[in-house]
């Protein structure tokens, strides 16, 4: 793909989070367009379908998550690198939460829109675990499992950016409950 076609692909995804975030599965595509930078035409090409932009949010959103991991370990200590992954799987939770229904009607149409999202945002909590682990900064009797368990009930219940306060204390009370103790 050339630089500017990749350029135009990569604005149509990010303006399509933010739209439908704010506007949900009632979001005009010819908005996303506009917030992109391009043309209808341009926007149709890359993504035919209302559908095929949805997948497309989706799989881009939970691959940015995933690849946060080695940038945030890399920039920040362990504990550190897993409460702002934290906060980030927030964001994608309430890019999520705007495509909810036209998710739920592409996996209804028989289409897999999810993937393998559970098990690539599972293996990112295990990396950021296992370095907390060898770092000593949480306990050894709590898993990868556990803390994903958490994060979706956090999520089920703190979806929306309206509620983003009330989920950060529940991820902190969480974090917390992680910590090694003396």
């Amino acid at each position: 793909m050339r630089a500017d076609a990749r350029r135009n692909r990569d604005n149509i995804l990010a303006a399509a989070v933010r739209v439908f975030a704010d506007a949900g599965l009632d979001a005009h595509l010819e908005r996303i367009a506009k917030e992109a930078g391009v043309g209808s035409a341009t926007l149709y090409r890359n993504f035919p379908t209302r559908e095929d932009l949805i997948e497309a949010v989706y799989r881009n959103e939970v691959a940015q998550l995933c690849d946060a991991v080695a940038g945030l370990l890399e920039s920040k200590p362990p504990f550190e690198a897993l409460r702002a992954w934290t906060r980030l799987f927030l964001d994608y939770v309430t890019a999520k939460f705007g495509m909810a229904d036209a998710l739920r009607a592409i996996a209804a149409a028989g289409n897999n829109p999810y993937g393998h999202s559970r098990e690539m945002i599972q293996a990112a909590i295990t990396t950021l675990m296992d370095a907390c682990a060898a770092a000593g900064a949480i306990r050894a009797d709590i898993g990868p499992a556990d803390l994903g368990a958490a994060l979706e009930g956090i999520a089920l219940t703190s979806a929306g950016a309206e509620h983003r306060e009330r989920a950060e204390r529940l991820l902190d009370l969480t974090l917390d409950g992680l910590k090694s103790r003396p």
